[in-house]
């Protein structure tokens, strides 16, 4: 499992804010390179995900 929030705020005036939590920073204590490796695959989806919006 990797954590991949994302939140969605309301900033009012019309303006919403998309913001993730960084899956390679949520998995930094964990030893494993290939969960190392998907986290980083998911951090750029998520990456190309909020700047398509």
């Amino acid at each position: 499992m990797l954590p991949c929030n994302v939140v969605v705020q309301d900033q009012g005036s019309g303006s919403i804010e998309v913001a993730a939590i960084d899956p390679v920073a949520s998995m930094m204590a964990i030893e494993n390179p290939e969960l190392k490796l998907a986290a980083e695959q998911v951090r750029e989806k998520l990456r190309r995900a909020i700047e398509g919006l």
